[in-house]
């Protein structure tokens, strides 16, 4: 994904992300990995075949950098006045996504064709797949990584990451649908087609636990594919008394005899899942 930028200017970026008083000789490396960045032809993680994520830590470094050589400005887009270190995203015609105002991307995010952005915002370095719907008020986090035809419901919060560089991004896989007001944070990887019921908080430490066994099954991080997902609470003791606290709960399974719009129809009937 890296053939715009050589070999030789990731040195020169990750030598300036190391040492500041090298900025000035990088300027040229770290803008042009800026504009790779935002014309999504590199990414700050990438699936491989095997399924395998890796985070690639220079473009971070890029991100972090291009922040440095950045100055405060004042700019305005038609009636909406901005103050910022960067614009936002432009030639939205081109990139074939549709932008309701006052919806925002950061300049530095990729949106692939047919994404649709309710008033909403999505923040530099994020990859978005396409025909996924960002609704009202959701918010894609730095960095994170989205796949296509996902649904991410009003008030969704995707928590970004920039730094330390290496740190896995949020990843969100294909045909994934987030219900309202679910939390995704600290590179929490919801795989393909698992459905979030409203008000689902993950974050790295969140108990998720399979239920739909006689035992239960306690994982952290990550979310099976096709997996119901609702929020609940489990029992701790605590010197002052028994309190609940949060974990989710992995009540089920979408159907693979059906495709993914009637999977997630069944699924929120089945199991009463809140959207």
């Amino acid at each position: 994904m890296n053939d715009m930028i050589t070999p030789d200017e990731i040195s020169l970026i990750r030598a300036a992300y190391d040492d500041r008083t090298k900025l000035p000789s990088a300027s040229a490396a770290v803008k042009k990995a800026l504009e790779a960045l935002d014309l999504g032809h590199i990414r700050v993680a990438e699936k491989h075949p095997d399924g395998h994520w890796t985070v690639n830590a220079w473009v971070k470094e890029a991100i972090l950098c291009f922040f440095r050589l950045s100055n405060v400005t004042d700019f305005e887009a038609g009636e909406l006045k901005f103050r910022d270190l960067m614009p936002t995203k432009t030639r939205l015609a081109e990139a074939g996504i549709r932008v309701v105002p006052p919806a925002v991307a950061r300049y530095g995010s990729f949106l692939e064709p047919g994404v649709i952005m309710m008033p909403s915002f999505v923040n530099i370095g994020a990859y978005v797949g396409a025909g996924t719907m960002v609704d009202t008020w959701a918010t894609v986090g730095s960095c994170a990584q989205v796949g296509g035809g996902v649904h991410i419901s009003g008030g969704v919060g995707i928590g970004g990451v920039l730094e330390p560089a290496n740190a896995s991004p949020v990843i969100i896989e294909d045909g994934a649908f987030l219900g309202s007001r679910s939390i995704i944070v600290e590179g929490v990887h919801i795989e393909r087609e698992a459905v979030l019921g409203a008000g689902v908080v993950l974050t790295a430490s969140t108990p998720i636990i399979d239920v739909t066994g006689s035992e239960e099954i306690v994982t952290r991080g990550r979310v099976p594919a096709r997996s119901v997902v609702v929020p609940g609470t489990r029992m701790k003791t605590f010197p002052a008394g028994a309190y609940g606290l949060p974990c989710a709960l992995i009540i089920g399974q979408r159907k693979e005899s059906t495709d993914r719009k009637t999977s997630l129809n069944d699924a929120l009937r089945d199991f009463s899942v809140s959207v």
